[in-house]
Parts: C-alpha cells; sequence; structure tokens
C-alpha cells in the first residue's frame, strides 16, 4: 500500500473502527480512535466510558498504555509502507501519570520523522534497531494526564 493511500484509510473513521474491530478488538470495545495520523505525528482519542474506566471512576491505565502504544505505532505502520517487509515489535514500556483521567485522553506522539529515519536505517543495515518514541495523554483542556515511553525494535525479515 501506499503512505497516502495508508494515511488516508487511517484518518477514515469507518474504516479505522473495522480495522480495529478486526485486528485491535480491545481498542475497538474501549472506543479508541484514530483523531488524526500523518508521516510526522498521530493523535489518538480514549473516551471515558463505561469499557475505558476503572472503579476509581477514571480511565483504567492498560487503556491509557494502548492509546499510547497505539499513537507510536500508527506511525510505524506508516513509515513502514512502500519499503521491504520488516518486523516490528514493542520491547518495552513505561509510564508516568501525573493527573487523575476522568474526562477523554488525546494521546499525541510527534516522533515521526524520527521513526522514520530508524526504520530505513534497519532496511539498510540489516541490523536490528530501536527507538523509544514517546507519546503524551491530554485532557481536553490541555493538562497532561500521563507520559509513555514505548521501546520499538525494528529489523529487516530475510
Amino acid at each position: 500500500m501506499t503512505v497516502s493511500a495508508f494515511l488516508k484509510n487511517a484518518n477514515t473513521p469507518w474504516k479505522m473502527r473495522l480495522y480495529m474491530f478486526m485486528r485491535l478488538p480491545g481498542a475497538w470495545f474501549m472506543g479508541m480512535n484514530i483523531h488524526s495520523c500523518d508521516l510526522e505525528q498521530a493523535v489518538v482519542r480514549l473516551p471515558y466510558r463505561w469499557r475505558s474506566k476503572n472503579p476509581f471512576q477514571s480511565i483504567y491505565f492498560a487503556a491509557q498504555c494502548a492509546a499510547a502504544e497505539l499513537s507510536t505505532g500508527m506511525l510505524v505502520l506508516a513509515h513502514l509502507q512502500e519499503k521491504p517487509p520488516v518486523s516490528m515489535l514493542v520491547v518495552g514500556f513505561e509510564a508516568s501519570f501525573y493527573k487523575k483521567a476522568g474526562e477523554t485522553l488525546l494521546f499525541t506522539c510527534t516522533e515521526g520523522a524520527e521513526i522514520g529515519q530508524v526504520i530505513q536505517r534497519a532496511v539498510e543495515t540489516g541490523e536490528s534497531q530501536e527507538f523509544v518514541a514517546h507519546s503524551v495523554g491530554r485532557l481536553p483542556d490541555g493538562t497532561v494526564a500521563a507520559e509513555m515511553k514505548v521501546k520499538w525494535s525494528f529489523k529487516k525479515k530475510k
């Protein structure tokens, strides 16, 4: 698939809902959706509703981690289009929570250019490359509720 076709699909809500239903049922169940995605940044919306909240009236930490991973993963997938086959794997994860998430969160990763460079290096060298992508979860008023670090590993398939 071309990069432009991937991004068009990623930014078409019904196509992403179908993709999540088929490939990421947990994300679909929690109501996550792609707010926006391009080669530089991806924003994932995680609504505050019964499917994503815990008994303490906030968004469950695992739902926040999944949304953060999806925001970084969308950039990874965008940069893998039109490339030779590359294996990708989350090999580490770190989370920090600063504010109770009692409202919808937007998780944003703005490291698309860096992710693209690391993937290109993996393709060119054939060696495993790692990258730590950062995703920030913000409340509607812009307050940072959580920050996640997702460590990705990339290697060109033989």
